[in-house]
């Protein structure tokens, strides 16, 4: 594929739809890459509570500029780390 090669692909094209675009493939999204304060900001947030509700996953997207979907997956996936851990 020309997109793994660092190459854009041509306006129009179905494979450079994203997801999230009518019309898109339906593949995954991209990984998001976290900054060093969000991590922070979640780490901190997850060691109050494993477990956050839809107030606090509201409030933490808006003041860290993610999608509520992205502060649920970052707490699952955290919680399946410590899992992992112990």
């Amino acid at each position: 594929r020309s997109w793994a090669a660092g190459q854009p692909l041509p306006e129009g094209s179905p494979e450079g739809s994203s997801p999230e675009e009518p019309g898109g493939r339906g593949g995954r999204r991209l990984r998001t890459a976290f900054s060093a304060e969000q991590i922070s900001t979640l780490e901190s947030s997850f060691q109050r509570q494993q477990y956050v509700g839809a107030a606090e996953r509201r409030k933490l997207a808006g003041r860290m500029r993610l999608s509520e979907v992205q502060i649920k997956t970052w707490f699952q996936n955290r919680r399946m780390k410590l899992k992992r851990q112990l």
